[in-house]
């Protein structure tokens, strides 16, 4: 609705004015700081991953000893099971592309310098991500794997908005809606993330809590874990839509999220370091 006084009538200082653009120019610096710093660890983070999966995985295929996968993989197939071994190879190879490329396609000199080269990753990490998805639904409910139902679940919704976000980023770079694209882009790099945040997140918990809290060891079955399912999906994506409304919002937005995106740094950073020490380092 149009406004009904004359701007010649408004009488605010220019002093203020001024000042309340110093401040939103702040908190528009310190929000895309915040989420840079965050993004810069998370993606230092996976790529810790991805030197796992490639130097424990692939070392150990190479020299033939798939029976050190068992240990890792309770409910991994053995050679007798030829159709699920080759889907779970395949899965954890696409594992390791899709945590390398989408480490590449958030990077602005190349999407800016090399968009040729941009879209050749982009197209190579949407097929990846969709064989992971689907895959992960294979092993999950023709071979089964630890944890229960709950889990099984989350993982199954993890899978489904990792094929719902590909389709919808591919749709609008097809249709040059870069804006859009970016968008769902963002939303499949945090949902392809899923197993890297499961990780991350349950090393931060137990560090916390001093050891295992709220789920059984022994069983893999607890709140916990079925707390963690849904939300190494969900909880990215509720929180990318609160940094996007942010980054449209006024100030006291701006700092909110900023001062959220901190945390969560801090929270990343725990995680990835246990799980760097307790899970990753160890089989090196």
């Amino acid at each position: 609705m149009p406004s009904i006084v004359p701007a010649h009538a408004v009488t605010t200082p220019a002093s203020m004015r001024a000042g309340r653009g110093v401040g939103h120019d702040k908190a528009s610096r310190f929000l895309r700081t915040t989420g840079a710093v965050w993004l810069g660890v998370a993606l230092f983070g996976q790529l810790l991953l991805a030197a796992y999966v490639v130097g424990f995985y692939g070392r150990t295929a190479l020299a033939g000893r798939f029976e050190e996968w068992g240990k890792v993989l309770p409910k991994a197939p053995s050679a007798d099971e030829p159709f699920l071994a080759g889907v779970l190879v395949l899965h954890l190879a696409f594992a390791a592309v899709i945590l390398v490329g989408g480490a590449l396609q958030l990077l602005p000199p190349l999407r800016r310098h090399w968009p040729g080269f941009h879209r050749v990753v982009g197209r190579i990490y949407l097929a990846a991500a969709v064989i992971l998805s689907v895959g992960g639904l294979v092993l999950v409910w023709v071979r089964g794997t630890v944890g229960d139902l709950s889990q099984h679940l989350g993982i199954t919704v993890n899978a489904l908005l990792i094929l719902g976000c590909a389709a919808m980023a591919w749709r609008h770079a097809r249709a040059r809606r870069i804006d859009a694209h970016r968008r769902w882009a963002l939303r499949l790099f945090l949902v392809v993330s899923g197993v890297w945040f499961f990780r991350v997140g349950l090393m931060a918990w137990i560090v916390a809590n001093g050891g295992p809290a709220g789920f059984d060891p022994r069983t893999f079955t607890g709140p916990t874990l079925t707390t963690l399912s849904f939300a190494q999906s969900l909880l990215p994506l509720l929180v990318l839509e609160g940094f996007l409304r942010a980054q449209a919002g006024g100030t006291a937005a701006k700092v909110a999220m900023g001062a959220f995106l901190l945390a969560a740094t801090g929270a990343t950073l725990l995680g990835i370091g246990a799980a760097t020490m307790i899970m990753w380092w160890p089989r090196l």
